[in-house]
C-alpha cells in the first residue's frame, strides 16, 4: 500500500492538506493501539503496524517537497540527492557526496566558493572582512531567493502532472517527471549553497 492509498488518493501532487490532516486524525483514533490492548496478539501487531504506515504516510504527504519526492520515488526514479549508489561510493572513498551543478549556477557557485575558502582563511588568522561577510549575506539572500522561486515553479509542474495523470497522457507525464527532477535537484543544490553560507557567516 503506497502512502497516497492509505488516505485514498490518487497519485496526485495537489493536495488539500486540511482535508488530509483531517482524514489522519480520523483514522489514528481508528487505528490507534489501545483501542486493540484487550484483542489477540495479532490484531495488536497489525494495528501497530497500520498506525505506524499512517504516521510515516501523513509526514511525507503533508510536506510539499517530501511528497513530491515520494511520488517521483514511487515512479521508479532515484533523485541525485538520495541516490543510494552515490552515497555509499561517497562513504567508500571516504568523500563528500558529489552534487552536479546545475549549468546556469556554475559561475556563482565558482564565485560563492572562492569566498567561502577566503572566509575560511580569514577565520584561520582570527581576520574578519567586513566586506566579504556582506558579499556573503547578499549571495545567501540571492540562493534564498532562487529557492523560493524553485518551490513556486514546483507547484506549477504539480498541476502539470495532475492534469497528465487525469488525460492518461504518459508523454505529459514523463516530461513533468523529469522537470521536476532536474528542479528537485536545483533545489538540493541551492539548499546545500544557503547552508555553506550559514556555516561561513556563523
Amino acid at each position: 500500500m503506497t502512502y497516497f492509498e492509505v488516505f485514498s488518493l490518487p497519485h496526485k501532487l495537489a493536495l488539500d492538506t486540511a482535508a488530509l490532516e483531517k482524514s489522519f486524525y480520523k483514522l489514528s483514533r481508528e487505528f490507534h493501539p489501545d483501542r486493540f490492548a484487550s484483542k489477540p496478539a495479532a490484531e495488536q501487531a497489525e494495528a501497530t503496524e497500520k498506525s505506524s504506515l499512517l504516521n510515516d504516510a501523513y509526514r511525507a504527504l503533508r510536506d510539499p517537497i517530501r511528497r513530491t519526492e515520494y511520488l517521483l520515488e514511487l515512479e521508479g526514479v532515484e533523485l541525485e540527492e538520495q541516490s543510494v549508489k552515490a552515497t555509499e561510493s561517497a562513504r567508500a572513498s571516504g568523500t563528500q557526496k558529489k552534487q552536479i551543478v546545475p549549468p546556469d549556477l556554475l559561475e556563482e557557485a565558482f564565485e560563492l566558493n572562492m569566498a567561502l575558502e577566503e572566509m575560511k582563511m580569514a577565520k584561520k588568522m582570527g581576520d574578519d572582512d567586513p566586506q566579504l561577510r556582506k558579499d556573503l549575506e547578499a549571495a545567501k539572500t540571492n540562493f534564498t531567493g532562487m529557492l523560493d522561486a524553485a518551490g513556486k515553479e514546483l507547484e506549477a509542474l504539480w498541476t502539470s502532472w495532475d492534469a497528465a495523470v487525469d488525460s492518461g497522457d504518459d508523454g505529459a507525464k514523463d516530461a513533468a517527471k523529469d522537470e521536476m527532477v532536474a528542479l528537485l535537484n536545483r533545489r538540493s543544490y541551492l539548499r546545500n549553497l544557503v547552508r555553506d553560507v550559514n556555516a561561513a557567516l556563523d
